[in-house]
């Protein structure tokens, strides 16, 4: 296996790692504790969920994997802050949405080769991609690994 390849697998098993993880702590957490505030006055676990849906739904095309299966849930979990908006969306159809998204990127990101995940991603321009190359799809693999752990954590914390 080359470097590059040994790279990427490990980029692609943190991912899968955060979000096993996200998923354990989410199968452990009752209906009363997803509507628990992550910190006083604080984001609730129900609206984390539905945050880290509508985010990572926006890697499909981001990334050139496919459509967006969710854009429904940008207005309450990206646009608005939690509380809002009316929960218009119920906590199992959330996480139901969160693991079709996951997974479906998971797929994805297993079959991509290290020169894919050096290309560029759809959100940056051909022009600033060759100024600066470090705009590719594993630089946004690594935030959004990232940004599922910092949540994951976060919902572990509430009591």
């Amino acid at each position: 296996m080359s470097s590059n390849e040994q790279f990427a697998n490990t980029a692609v098993k943190s991912w899968k790692m955060a979000v096993g993880r996200l998923n354990d702590v989410l199968a452990a957490a009752d209906n009363d504790k997803l509507q628990r505030e992550v910190a006083p006055g604080r984001n609730r676990i129900t609206y984390l969920i539905g945050h880290l849906a509508a985010v990572n739904d926006r890697l499909l095309p981001m990334l050139g994997i496919g459509e967006r299966l969710h854009p429904e849930l940008d207005a309450a979990y990206i646009d608005n802050p939690d509380r809002a908006l009316p929960d218009h969306v119920s906590p199992e159809a959330l996480k139901q949405a969160l693991a079709e998204v996951n997974d479906k990127l998971t797929a994805a990101f297993e079959k991509f080769t290290p020169d894919q995940w050096l290309e560029k991603h759809a959100s940056v321009s051909a022009e600033d991609f060759a100024k600066d190359p470090s705009r590719n799809r594993m630089a946004v693999l690594l935030s959004r690994t990232s940004h599922v752990a910092m949540h994951a954590g976060q919902i572990l914390l509430v009591k």
